[in-house]
């Protein structure tokens, strides 16, 4: 993944206006600005952008919590779709979770994320619960998916 073209970087505040667009564009319940200000420089939060020749074109936002880590966004827009660019992001996330000795990955999706669940359950995700009416606009049930670590740090 990472090349002189591609890269996978930490996230600064000069990227949270990319990022916002990006939110926009493939949300319509898009976080605000603010949570990506609080976040970028939260002890409790890792995010990283993948950067194409110069260009924001995905993102993700993990919480770490007590050997778990929480995959709260993560995110390709349109123009980049399609490109394993996710898939990249995805297995740079687990190293990271593995490298640094979580014993589990949990993550949100709406139900009719198909594509978001196809690529988790490719990855060892499985269902873990199902909260009701989580999401807004539209609302809709929220699958709670979770992923296992080998406590020896693989993936």
């Amino acid at each position: 993944m990472q090349s002189e073209k591609t890269k996978i970087r930490e996230m600064t505040a000069a990227d949270i206006p990319a990022v916002v667009g990006i939110e926009n564009e493939l949300f319509s319940d898009p976080w605000p600005e603010t949570i990506f200000q609080v976040d970028v420089s939260e002890e409790f939060s890792r995010l990283w952008v993948v950067e194409i020749e110069g260009e924001i074109a995905a993102y993700a936002v993990l919480g770490l919590g007590y050997r778990e880590g929480h995959l709260n966004n993560i995110a390709v827009t349109q123009k980049y779709q399609r490109k394993n660019i996710a898939k990249k992001l995805l297995t740079f996330i687990l190293e990271f979770c593995t490298g640094h000795n979580f014993e589990r990955i949990l993550l949100e999706v709406r139900p009719s994320n198909e594509a978001a669940i196809s690529l988790y359950r490719l990855f060892g995700f499985n269902d873990l619960a199902v909260r009701r009416r989580y999401y807004r606009d539209p609302v809709e049930d929220c699958l709670v998916m979770e992923k296992v670590l080998s406590p020896a740090g693989g993936v």
